[in-house]
């Protein structure tokens, strides 16, 4: 079942009489499930798993939202900019033809989004030419051992892993969305919290992103809240900017001027599509279409062939969770040309905090 799915679910479960305590109880027994875990390797019971390199953990308090992806992407140019060897390790979630075993996405690979999942593929998209093997599994220890014994890899960044123990880290950075920061302060599945908000004190860095879209008196609210909590922890934030365009079909990228004045159609299946087609028109984009679709919808081969007859040969410009959902068969049933808007993380304060932690990080020997 897809976020957006569930979400409406439970929606309707909240509703009725019997489903919130329903899933309030389900949060109890969540919680002593995750606390029990958690004391279980603090005591040593469960072990972790280190390996011959330095760990970077990017990850959150919730599902999704935080922007986690762009922030991994970040961590791997900071360092590759400084020519330290680094891989990323992720889990591929939601690959419709996954395979066992250590996949590799780089340079030389042929695999498709459908093959190694989306947030991979976006990443590779993202660090093309940069050297930055991107290695997908559900077992990171493994993922991990493989970047050290096949690429020599001496800095790991573990995608969407605060909660993924097993594998020892050196730096934990954690993702807070200050426009939802603490997924309605409620447990899964009540809520949208993998563990409770005191876990941010096993954080060395606290990356708030999406800092511009909340008002000044909440972001302090916030800022104060998150200090009361972690009062000696780095406290960062970040938002999201246009990157470059991707051109689809040619697999190419562009610069963002290159539909400057031009009509095209938009499409976002984004939980706030608004501010995708804002972007757009900041960058001299005339939206003569506009296409909004729920958060991780899969889009039929139908529902192209409609966009692509009202378009009449104007372009498309969509995102790359968007583009990773289209039908296998989209380059033939889109007759237009469709472009992608990347965005990129952009630290608006702290950017020294984070370089030097990183690069700190990495001229330490494992």
């Amino acid at each position: 079942m897809s976020p957006s799915a569930w979400r409406k679910r439970r929606a309707r479960l909240q509703r009725s009489p019997w489903g919130r305590p329903l899933l309030r109880l389900l949060a109890l027994g969540y919680g002593a499930g995750v606390a029990a875990r958690g004391w279980l390797y603090d005591l040593g019971v469960l072990r972790r798993r280190a390996v011959a390199a330095r760990v970077v953990c990017i990850g959150n308090l919730t599902t999704g939202g935080t922007g986690k992806t762009p922030a991994a992407i970040l961590a791997a140019l900071t360092l590759r900019r400084r020519d330290h060897p680094v891989a990323i390790l992720t889990r591929g979630y939601g690959r419709p033809e996954a395979r066992r075993g250590v996949q590799v996405l780089n340079d030389d690979s042929e695999l498709t989004w459908r093959q190694c999942g989306d947030e991979p593929w976006m990443m590779h998209q993202a660090l093309k030419g940069q050297g930055v093997p991107i290695l997908i599994s559900p077992d990171r220890v493994e993922a991990a051992e493989a970047a050290v014994t096949f690429f020599s890899s001496r800095v790991l960044i573990l995608d969407d892993g605060f909660q993924h123990r097993a594998l020892k880290r050196d730096l934990d950075v954690v993702l807070v969305n200050a426009a939802d920061p603490f997924g309605g302060g409620e447990l899964l599945p009540l809520g949208n919290l993998r563990e409770p908000v005191r876990a941010l004190r096993r954080a060395h860095l606290i990356l708030l992103t999406h800092v511009d879209r909340v008002s000044e008196p909440r972001l302090h609210a916030l800022r104060e809240e998150i200090r009361r909590l972690c009062p000696k922890t780095p406290l960062l934030e970040s938002l999201h900017r246009p990157d470059f365009l991707f051109d689809a079909k040619a697999e190419r990228r562009l610069s963002l001027d290159s539909l400057d004045g031009r009509r095209v159609g938009s499409l976002a299946g984004l939980g706030d599509p608004a501010q995708f087609e804002a972007a757009l028109a900041a960058k001299g984009m005339v939206l003569a279409q506009t296409w909004r679709y729920p958060d991780h919808h899969r889009y039929s081969g139908r529902e192209l062939r409609s966009m692509d007859h009202l378009l009449a040969g104007l372009p498309l410009v969509t995102t790359f969770k968007d583009l990773v959902r289209f039908p296998s068969d989209w380059r033939r049933t889109f007759s237009g040309e469709i472009f992608v808007l990347a965005i990129k993380l952009d630290i608006v304060k702290g950017k020294n905090a984070w370089i030097d932690a990183l690069i700190d990080l990495a001229a330490k020997r494992p």
